[in-house]
């Protein structure tokens, strides 16, 4: 499961910075994370996506579509919201969007749901599957031990940097040499193109 959150928090990373550019003819850093191609919401969706039809994966496409829609539409409206809670912003809003629920979900994402639901357990997570057992990554301790005290310490860093942004456009000066360094290489410029220029 933790190779399939990698996996996925990169492909989503390289897909939203394709969809970006090709929408509004812009590079943008989609990481969720200030050090690598991790845009974790997807990683996210994928165990989620995975934990959820799993039992269900010999069912009707029907099946499949209608529970990813609604379990997909549940996850989305609170990651957006947990987003808000935490870190003082959402990464998307959906208000002009027909027939949203506060800007957070809206009803075309959540066919988006249903449909991405029936192919990941019916075509995408089959073939990680595959290769993940393939490249032998289940049981290398080495690997997993080193990408997981990577991406703790990547968001330790994420989320002092959120934090120290809000500090710094309030006016409020480094008190150290980590916030004077936070200033400087994970400024509110970057911030901005992470997080897809939603940080107020």
């Amino acid at each position: 499961m933790f190779y399939i959150f990698i996996f996925a928090s990169i492909v989503g990373w390289v897909l939203e910075g394709i969809w970006t550019f090709i929408a509004d003819g812009v590079l943008l850093n989609h990481s969720a994370l200030v050090i690598g191609p991790f845009d974790i919401a997807y990683g996210i969706c994928a165990c989620f996506l995975t934990t959820l039809l799993y039992k269900f994966r010999d069912e009707s496409y029907l099946q499949l579509f209608l529970i990813s829609f609604v379990g997909g539409t549940i996850l989305e409206y609170i990651m957006s919201w947990g987003m808000e809670l935490f870190l003082g912003f959402s990464a998307w809003d959906y208000s002009s969007y027909f027939l949203n629920i506060n800007g957070r979900v809206c009803l075309m994402f959540s066919v988006m749901w249903g449909v991405l639901g029936v192919a990941w357990i019916k075509i995408i997570y089959p073939f990680l599957v595959k290769l993940i057992d393939k490249l032998k990554l289940v049981g290398n301790k080495w690997l997993l031990n080193t990408l997981i005290i990577f991406l703790v310490v990547d968001t330790l860093l994420t989320v002092s940097a959120v934090v120290r942004a809000h500090n710094f456009e309030k006016g409020i000066p480094p008190k150290n040499h980590y916030e004077s360094f936070l200033d400087k290489t994970f400024d509110v410029k970057y911030l901005n193109n992470m997080f897809n220029n939603m940080w107020e």
